[in-house]
């Protein structure tokens, strides 16, 4: 596994869990005092959406592949973005500062409308900036396994979540570099591949250039994983298969 990508997702999926655990206990003391007469498909709503997501991020910490993991941030990142338009068009453009004197109804009395106002903003600016992380988790997630695609890893959306390098790794080990002439990787491919035995065949040289000796067949056989082709040359014809 690559530690960097590992690090990097443990911090994002904290910062993610104090964000949502926030919203969760203000959610939970609107639920306390409104429910079940007063604001009841928001307090609901506030309360199902952290929840969700914290149980989520907690179950994809334990295991998950780039597949779910897409998948559970795209749906979280869509509940996260109605929580934060829902409570944008409740608040709206009110000045919790002029909220002085007002009051706003609870089940069992009232409640300061500032106080009220001040933990909407709370809950409208967290929505917003967790619905902004995970627009960039998913921009990071698909990046880094299109990357380890292009690397050879064919089944990298299946593959566990950590196995994924970071920006400037070669996926699959730590590091970024090759060892013993293979790629380190779970698809350990030799980074030449030898000419056959008996003939001296030259790899290909810088600009693609190659001297055919006469009465010789050039075999270009195609690089593994970025790296150059290798050129073999054998006396005869030699027809593509």
């Amino acid at each position: 596994m690559t530690q960097l990508f590992r690090a990097m997702r443990l911090y994002g999926n904290i910062a993610l869990l104090l964000l949502a655990a926030t919203v969760l206990g203000i959610a939970a003391y609107w639920a306390s005092i409104f429910l079940p007469n007063i604001r009841h498909d928001y307090s609901i709503f506030s309360l199902i959406v952290p929840s969700l997501t914290i149980v989520l991020i907690l179950i994809g910490m334990q295991w998950s592949t780039p597949r779910t993991e897409a998948v559970f941030l795209f749906v979280l990142g869509v509940l996260w973005l109605a929580q934060a338009a829902w409570t944008t068009d409740i608040i709206g453009n009110t000045q919790c500062d002029a909220l002085t004197n007002q009051q706003v109804q609870t089940k069992s009395g009232s409640l300061s409308a500032k106080s009220w106002c001040y933990e909407m903003r709370v809950v409208q600016a967290f929505s917003w900036m967790i619905f902004c992380l995970y627009a960039i988790f998913l921009w990071i997630l698909i990046a880094l396994t299109t990357r380890a695609k292009a690397f050879g890893r064919h089944y990298a959306w299946g593959e566990p979540i950590v196995e994924l390098p970071w920006f400037g790794q070669i996926p699959g080990f730590e590091g970024g570099q090759y060892q013993n002439g293979m790629y380190p990787g779970q698809y350990g491919y030799p980074m030449m591949q030898q000419p056959m035995p008996g003939y001296a065949g030259p790899q290909i040289a810088p600009g693609y250039v190659v001297q055919q000796n006469p009465g010789h067949s050039v075999v270009i056989q195609p690089g593994i994983n970025g790296q150059p082709p290798t050129i073999t040359q054998v006396p005869g014809t030699v027809s593509s298969a």
